[in-house]
């Protein structure tokens, strides 16, 4: 039986559940080659071999769904192969709903985005020149405090597996170390800009943020498969297990799937599937959950590496390809997961991309390929130029 359950874990089960569908008025709305599907089952291919046991791909457009591949396995216990259908933690793609939300609140005059966040959470923070707009952009200054938390990566895991944190006592972790640059003069990612966004949301509604992720886009949008369930452990239906990579080599993976992330909450706690993840990131580009002038703030962006190919606006990235497109969304990293959910400008076409691993970067560089795959198509396909929101969106 061991050796039967490894000979399906060295298997790629690679399946093409729906095949790329033929050019569309859509898809011609877009300037975009067909997806590359040689080039997507080798990303599937190379993540699996970088250790992660599983990884997935769903892209989308206007004209529905037009390609689902799978490889490997979502539980290396039963050997149940990877599910496109499948819930699983989408980490920190969790920080663009919160920055939904709280662009809503800006929309409905309860906050201001050039305001102080002492002025809505007095005495909350050190420096009264931290804004809202700060915390969106990663330019806060604020201390990420998981690095310290997880610098061990499974004894800092289970440490926090199951326990319930206060939004006080992350705030507290962030600030019991040293800042990492003055308010709005570089970005320093930190999870902690986030959840300050969620005691900003829940002071502003008075309702946890479960209840507005709930009514301001989960049920508009009808994403039957998406929740955030924290303090819960548990992910309900049919779900991904995820397997964290110890740091020693050799040692076996661990199951990391049930956990609380009250580490994260509204930094990182939300759990989706593809085809949610796929309308979200579609609608939000389109418009449906913002109007153009807070979507617009949302999209203006500044870079994050030397490469300039890599930006950041209001809780949102966005990356440049080498084919001349840009896409916009988030990546996740959650024990166990790996996420990329990206869309184009006009919400044309959507990816999510997904491995059940994490702290396994070369699975992770790996997984990332499939943007390229999915928006350039073949290397030597012709391509349009790029259309015109696209081409005004770079800098």
């Amino acid at each position: 039986m061991i050796s039967s359950l490894r000979s399906r874990l060295a298997t790629i089960a690679l399946t093409m559940v729906a095949g790329i569908a033929p050019a569309t008025a859509a898809q011609a709305a877009t300037n975009l080659p067909a997806p590359d599907a040689d080039a997507l089952a080798k990303v599937l291919a190379d993540t699996r071999a970088a250790g992660a046991p599983g990884a997935m791909i769903r892209i989308s457009g206007h004209d529905g769904v037009r390609t689902e591949m799978v490889a490997g396995v979502r539980d290396t216990v039963t050997g149940a192969p990877m599910d496109t259908n499948a819930r699983f933690r989408i980490g920190s793609v969790t920080k663009t709903f919160s920055a939904v939300v709280l662009l809503q609140l800006v929309n409905e005059k309860k906050i201001e985005l050039d305001v102080p966040v002492n002025g809505y959470l007095p005495g909350l923070l050190p420096d009264d020149r931290i804004t809202v707009r700060h915390l969106l952009t990663h330019r806060s200054g604020l201390a990420d405090y998981t690095n310290a938390m997880f610098n061990d990566t499974v004894p800092g895991f289970e440490a926090v597996r199951n326990k319930v944190f206060s939004y006080d006592e992350l705030v507290k972790l962030s600030l019991s170390e040293p800042r990492t640059t003055q308010p709005g003069a570089s970005y320093q990612y930190s999870n902690a800009n986030f959840v300050v966004v969620g005691m900003l949301i829940e002071r502003a509604t008075g309702h946890p943020v479960a209840t507005e992720y709930q009514r301001r886009i989960i049920e508009p949008l009808q994403l039957d498969h998406t929740s955030y369930v924290h303090p819960d452990t548990r992910i309900e239906g049919s779900y991904i297990h995820g397997y964290l990579t110890p740091d020693q080599a050799g040692l076996p993976l661990v199951d990391s799937t049930e956990q609380t992330v009250s580490w994260a909450q509204s930094a990182g706690a939300m759990i989706s599937n593809a085809a949610d993840l796929n309308t979200f990131t579609t609608a939000l580009l389109n418009g449906k959950l913002l109007p153009a002038p807070l979507l617009d703030q949302m999209l203006t962006m500044t870079p994050t590496d030397a490469t300039r190919t890599r930006f950041y606006g209001l809780g949102l990235r966005r990356y440049d390809l080498s084919c001349g497109t840009s896409v916009y969304g988030h990546t996740g990293t959650v024990q166990g997961f790996y996420t990329y959910a990206f869309t184009t400008r006009d919400g044309g076409r959507s990816i999510t991309a997904m491995a059940n691993t994490s702290n396994r970067g070369a699975a992770n560089t790996a997984l990332s390929g499939s943007l390229e795959a999915a928006f350039c198509g073949k290397k030597n396909a012709p391509m349009a130029s790029a259309p015109a929101d696209l081409a005004e969106s770079r800098s």
